[in-house]
């Protein structure tokens, strides 16, 4: 099953093979009709019909707080919410980056529709990269996503992408971020968001030196495995007295890390902190078991994936300090 609804890419085919290939440099406009994400959100009344017992007729009767937002285009209907809620309209998704790509040196290279229009995303490439070793390339992109149905607030997050086997990573930068969440209670303002992010684009370097810093950082089979264990230890819940380790995941990335993992050759990776790491975001973007390829990127980009390559970070980061 598809999360994928509609997407456009320019570049490599994307994780699903799907989608419709642009050329570089396409305008917004161009963008935003491939992509599918020529639509708007629209919102009704909720409405529901009330049926005494034994009658065969009911009454229309309208639920003032809460709304239907549903497609402009088919009219499906996409999430109830409160008439509180402020919807971000697939053409702002793409809006974002018009001065960026214009200007600003940035490139959009994917933007589409999932789960038929409850999840909206783009992601440009920023233009800042950088060589490990001078073969293990990674370059630094920025993704927006927005959510209708609640799942997710619209955020805006600085992600790198190892060339050699698509690896994500949330960009760590000290201080700041390197994201913003606006909930859906508050306007978005494009702008201030890029106010925000402001400090993180000249933030690569800090996060080009910690790479580095994981590269030249080797560590032995039992450290490794102990890394490992820390970050694929789930601690206790409410419902779970004793922490979850997941063995089968543990020995799927110890392999990765031996070798099997795309780009564990380079001499960046083998025997490094850096290969470790990248042993663990190849598993969860790439390996760990999940309904579909789409499911998986939704859940290595904003779910439970994005949070286990987190930890990864937070775990390695403490090793090179």
């Amino acid at each position: 099953m598809h999360l994928v609804s509609s997407m456009a890419y320019r570049g490599e085919t994307p994780w699903h093979g799907l989608g419709n290939q642009l050329s570089a440099k396409q305008p917004i406009e161009i963008w935003a009709r491939q992509a599918g994400m020529d639509w708007t959100i629209e919102s009704a009344d909720v409405r529901f019909v009330a049926t005494p017992p034994g009658s065969g007729f009911g009454s229309i009767h309208a639920f003032p707080e809460q709304r239907v937002l549903y497609r402009s285009d088919t009219k499906a209907p996409l999430s109830v919410v409160s008439s509180r809620y402020r919807v971000v309209q697939p053409r702002e998704i793409l809006e974002f980056y018009r001065d960026l790509t214009e200007v600003g040196g940035f490139e959009l290279e994917t933007a589409g529709v999932l789960k038929d229009g409850k999840k909206l995303f783009a992601l440009a490439r920023t233009g800042q990269s950088v060589s490990l070793r001078g073969r293990d390339e990674v370059n630094g992109y920025l993704l927006l996503a927005t959510a209708c149905d609640g799942t997710l607030a619209t955020t805006a997050q600085f992600t790198s992408v190892r060339v050699v086997c698509n690896n994500t990573l949330q960009i760590a930068l000290g201080d700041s971020a390197g994201c913003v969440k606006v909930p859906h209670r508050s306007r978005f303002d494009a702008q201030a968001v890029k106010r925000q992010l402001g400090i993180a684009i000249s933030s690569w370097d800090g996060f080009m030196v910690r790479m580095k810093a994981l590269a030249d950082r080797k560590v032995n089979d039992a450290a490794a495995e102990a890394f490992f264990r820390r970050v694929l230890t789930y601690p206790a819940s409410s419902s779970v007295s004793m922490p979850a380790t997941n063995d089968s995941a543990i020995r799927a990335v110890q392999a990765l890390y031996a070798g099997l993992g795309m780009g564990a050759d380079l001499s960046s990776a083998c025997g490094s902190l850096w290969g470790a790491l990248n042993a663990i975001t190849e598993f969860i973007d790439h390996r760990r078991r999940a309904r579909s390829e789409d499911h998986r990127r939704d859940a290595a980009w904003f779910g439970a994936g994005a949070a286990i390559k987190q930890r990864a970070w937070d775990e390695a980061m403490k090793l090179v300090a």
